[in-house]
């Protein structure tokens, strides 16, 4: 399906993410968690500005093994005839001028299909673009943290959390970007973007172009077919627009929105 139809593809595995089969519903969640986070590494933006580099704890997806700093790890582990523990180890990587994301979801309306794995979508590939500094939020009348700033996460379960959110209720647009300002606030980056993926359609009171000029960048991704408010909206507050087809367009769209 796929290869077929990756819209109709992720529409369906997020459809069964929630299915009332325990077993069906536990495959589904590992299925979608692996193969959302394989898309999203897909068009990752390249950091820019002048790196350096540095020595960090050991994760499989940055860097090579720093031998010099985690050789005596490695030089007890052998004389104790056991397994290297990988908190003892260290890798050198590059490190760029950081840049923080939260990325803000709309569930307000239908979330289940295509639009909740969009959503699902859009979290993976923000933890695969900004792994150590990023949140995702949820909102509909209120918001939803589903990963705060400030706190550690394993993207595979951001991932999970976004995919059993189902859609109600008004749309508290303002509120949220608020929230993702507060969010951002806990960053120590010089660059903080907050996503938007929503039409912008907000029916709760409240000023959302004043939370909206309120951050420092903002990049809205709406739906091709239902744009039109959120066109006017991203003008009206100076922020970059993206739409997108379905929910494999989301890397390629998140991509030419940071890059802009």
């Amino acid at each position: 399906m796929m290869a077929d139809d990756p819209d109709a593809a992720l529409a369906l595995l997020a459809d069964l993410v929630g299915a009332t089969d325990p077993v069906l519903r536990s495959l589904a969640r590992r299925l979608a968690g692996r193969l959302m986070l394989d898309l999203a590494r897909s068009g990752t933006v390249k950091p820019r500005g002048i790196g350096r580099v540095v020595t960090l704890p050991y994760r499989t997806d940055r860097g090579e093994l720093d031998i010099d700093t985690s050789l005596d790890a490695i030089t007890e582990a052998r004389a104790a005839n056991r397994l290297v523990d990988p908190a003892d180890l260290r890798i050198r990587t590059w490190a760029t001028p950081a840049t923080a994301l939260c990325l803000v979801v709309d569930r307000s309306g239908s979330m289940g299909g295509a639009p909740l794995a969009t959503s699902a979508l859009a979290a993976a590939a923000v933890a695969c673009r900004t792994p150590d500094d990023y949140s995702v939020l949820a909102f509909a009348k209120d918001v939803v943290v589903a990963k705060s700033q400030d706190v550690t996460k394993s993207a595979d379960q951001v991932v999970t959390d976004v995919l059993v959110l189902r859609g109600f209720g008004t749309t508290d647009l303002a509120g949220a970007l608020i929230a993702a300002r507060r969010q951002l606030d806990r960053s120590r980056a010089p660059r903080r973007i907050t996503i938007l993926l929503s039409d912008c359609r907000a029916t709760v009171e409240g000023d959302a172009h004043a939370a909206a000029r309120a951050l420092d960048e903002l990049c809205v991704i709406a739906p091709e077919n239902d744009s039109d408010e959120a066109k006017a909206f991203a003008y009206a507050v100076g922020a970059r627009l993206s739409t997108i087809g379905g929910p494999a367009e989301i890397p390629a769209a998140l991509t030419a929105a940071l890059n802009r």
